[in-house]
């Protein structure tokens, strides 16, 4: 994985790419007067404005921890993709009332080929970059350039229906057809903006770890099973790139503290390998002691109190 400020580029890549089509987008709504190519050059804008808050969030996230930021700065990636799925949403409520306006106001569509075939030169950029978006997210865990990805990807979709729906009232004179295309467009937009914004808001959640990612961490832990070795409190989270996990392991009291450090080490090492960019964090317990069965709970008594080892 390169390092966070080396995704930068991609962010820029992203902005120049949004400016270029809008510029062409525009054009073609200036040549056409069609409301499904005026939709189309309106979320243009909101990939514009998507990509500079991308930009923002990833040089955030690349920041290195500090003495207020312990655990890092990734997290600034999920206000990034949560604010760009709510301007997605809100694209999808503009292009709705414009739509819906030209639908009991239909108008004759002027320059249709040249118009369309501007926008086709906007799709193909599109695709390019957010073919280039995707798989940098992926390779590099980060959802704020998948989600950017994912928006310019349902930009392109957009772009091929609204070329279809132009063309289409073109040819068959019903000019109410590129309305309707400008309502169809405004779904597909509010499906993207929904999904979007529910996957960073359980990421702000601190949902759990995927359960393949779970069957490896406790696979691992039940290895240790036949020495008499049990865990419990497994608790894991994800930040951006970075996982967190933690647990609880509980060893024959006779053990002596370095054994047991030994074992914890060993386990963390395992599961730092088998889950990459993973936190872990351990605590050591007497698994004689019935307490330790029941401290469980995040909260910790104030009454009592425990050494950690790991």
């Amino acid at each position: 994985m390169i390092e966070r400020h080396g995704l930068l580029r991609f962010a820029i890549l992203s902005v120049i790419a949004a400016l270029v089509t809008i510029g062409l987008k525009a054009t073609a709504y200036a040549l056409t007067g069609s409301v499904g190519l005026l939709s189309d050059a309106l979320e243009s804008l909101v990939n514009l404005a998507a990509a500079l808050v991308a930009l923002f969030a990833l040089s955030v996230a690349a920041r290195p921890a500090d003495e207020e930021h312990t655990y890092g700065h990734s997290k600034a990636e999920y206000f990034s993709s949560a604010f760009e799925g709510g301007l997605i949403l809100l694209a999808a409520a503009t292009i709705s009332a414009t739509a819906g306006r030209r639908l009991f106001d239909p108008r004759p569509i002027e320059e249709p080929g040249l118009g369309l075939a501007i926008t086709g030169v906007a799709t193909i950029i599109n695709l390019g970059v957010a073919r280039v978006l995707l798989a940098a997210g992926r390779r590099n865990e980060s959802i704020t350039l998948e989600a950017d990805g994912h928006h310019l990807m349902a930009d392109v979709w957009t772009s091929l229906g609204v070329i279809v729906g132009v063309a289409a009232a073109v040819l068959t004179g019903w000019h109410r057809l590129d309305a309707v295309v400008g309502i169809a467009v405004a779904l597909q937009v509010l499906r993207s903006g929904y999904k979007l914004v529910r996957r960073s808001l359980l990421g702000l959640l601190d949902t759990s770890l995927p359960q393949s990612t779970l069957d490896t961490i406790t696979g691992i832990l039940d290895r240790h099973a036949e020495d008499g070795v049990r865990y419990h409190a497994l608790r894991t989270r994800q930040a951006g790139a970075m996982r967190f996990i933690s647990f609880h392991i509980l060893v024959p009291g006779r053990w002596t503290v370095q054994r047991g450090h030994d074992l914890l080490e060993q386990i963390e090492e395992r599961i730092r390998s088998a889950v990459p960019n993973s936190v872990v964090d351990t605590h050591l317990e007497p698994i004689e002691d019935p307490v330790s069965w029941e401290d469980t709970r995040l909260e910790r008594p104030t009454n009592g109190g425990s050494v950690e080892a790991g």
